[in-house]
C-alpha cells in the first residue's frame, strides 16, 4: 500500500473541534510526528488513540524532513500535528510538506481549525480581503518597514503575537495606523475567549494598563482594519501640505507655474487640478 504524509489540523483549544477525518487519519497512521509530543500525546489520549509519537519541532525538522519523505515514499503513512490549528501556518510543518513535494512523496492536507481565519471573522472587520503576516516582527525597524509597505494594501492585516510582546506590537501599529480600528483576539475557542475591538491607540492604552495590573495571557491574533476614509483624507491633506511647501521652493528657484504643477503631481501623486491650484496659489 502506498504511503503518504497526512497534515492533521488539531483544535485551537476546544476538543469538540477535532474533525472525524483527522481522527480517522491519526488512527490509520503508522506513526505520528508532532511539534510537541506532550501536547499531541494529550490529544491522542483524549480520543483513546495509541500511536508511536515522534518529535519533529523547529529545531529538528530541517535535518529530518528528508528522512520522513523517504519513509513516505517507502510506503509508510505518517501524520503530522502542530501544537494547535493547521500545521504549516507559521510553524515547521511547511518545510515538511515542501520536502515531501520535492521528493515526490504523496501529501494529503486535511481541513480544520485555523486561528488566522477564525480571528479575521471574529474581529468584525468588513474588508473582504485579508493579509496574513505570520508572527509580528520583534524589532522596531522591521516593524516600521513592514507596516509602511502594507500601508496602501486594501485588506485587513492579520498577525500572530506573543502576550509578552502585545503592548509593543499595539504601540507600533497605533503609531503607523492611528486612525484604524483593530481587534485583539485572545484564547479563541477556549473558556476565556476574548475579542477586544477599538481604535488602535485605545487598544494600546487598554492593554498597557492590563500589563501593569498583572499581564496578559493566552494565544493572541491581531486583526487590523484596512485603509478607511478618514485615513485617506488625512493622507491627502498631508500630501497637499507637503506639496505647498515644495511649490514655494520650486517657484523661488524660478520654475514656471505650469511646470511646478506637473512636478507636484508626479512627486506627490495628487490630482492635476489640485496641483495647478497649489502651484498658482503658493
Amino acid at each position: 500500500m502506498a504511503g503518504k504524509l497526512v497534515i492533521c489540523p488539531t483544535p485551537l483549544g476546544n476538543l469538540g473541534d477535532m474533525t472525524a477525518r483527522a481522527l480517522d487519519a491519526l488512527r490509520a497512521a503508522d506513526a505520528v510526528c508532532a511539534e510537541d509530543t506532550r501536547v499531541t500525546g494529550r490529544l491522542l489520549a483524549a480520543f483513546d488513540i495509541k500511536k508511536r509519537l515522534e518529535r519533529l519541532d523547529e529545531g529538528l525538522i530541517g535535518e529530518r524532513a528528508a528522512t520522513v519523505a523517504a519513509r513516505v515514499r517507502a510506503g509508510e503513512t505518517i501524520a503530522y500535528c502542530s501544537d494547535a490549528g493547521m500545521p504549516g501556518v507559521s510553524d515547521p510543518g511547511l518545510r515538511l510538506v515542501r520536502a515531501c513535494r520535492e521528493a515526490g512523496a504523496p501529501v494529503e492536507v486535511l481541513p480544520g481549525p485555523t486561528a488566522a481565519a477564525t480571528a479575521y471573522v471574529a474581529s468584525g472587520c468588513c474588508n473582504p480581503r485579508f493579509y496574513f503576516g505570520g508572527f509580528f516582527p520583534r524589532k522596531d525597524a522591521e516593524r516600521r518597514a513592514l507596516l509602511e509597505g502594507l500601508r496602501a494594501l486594501d485588506a485587513a492585516l492579520v498577525f500572530y503575537e506573543s502576550p509578552n510582546r502585545l503592548v509593543g506590537a499595539l504601540g507600533a501599529l497605533a503609531e503607523a495606523f492611528p486612525l484604524r480600528e483593530a481587534a485583539v483576539c485572545r484564547e479563541l475557542t477556549k473558556l476565556h475567549e476574548e475579542v477586544a475591538r477599538d481604535a488602535l491607540p485605545a487598544l494600546r492604552d487598554a492593554f498597557a494598563a492590563r500589563e501593569r495590573e498583572g499581564g496578559v495571557k493566552g494565544e493572541i491574533v491581531l486583526v487590523v482594519d484596512g485603509p478607511n476614509a478618514s485615513e485617506s483624507a488625512a493622507a491627502e491633506q498631508s500630501a497637499e501640505e507637503a506639496a505647498r511647501a515644495r511649490a514655494a521652493k520650486l517657484k523661488a528657484n524660478g520654475m514656471r507655474g505650469k511646470d511646478v504643477a506637473r512636478a507636484l503631481a508626479d512627486e506627490f501623486g495628487i490630482a492635476r487640478n489640485t496641483a495647478y491650484d497649489i502651484a498658482l496659489g503658493s
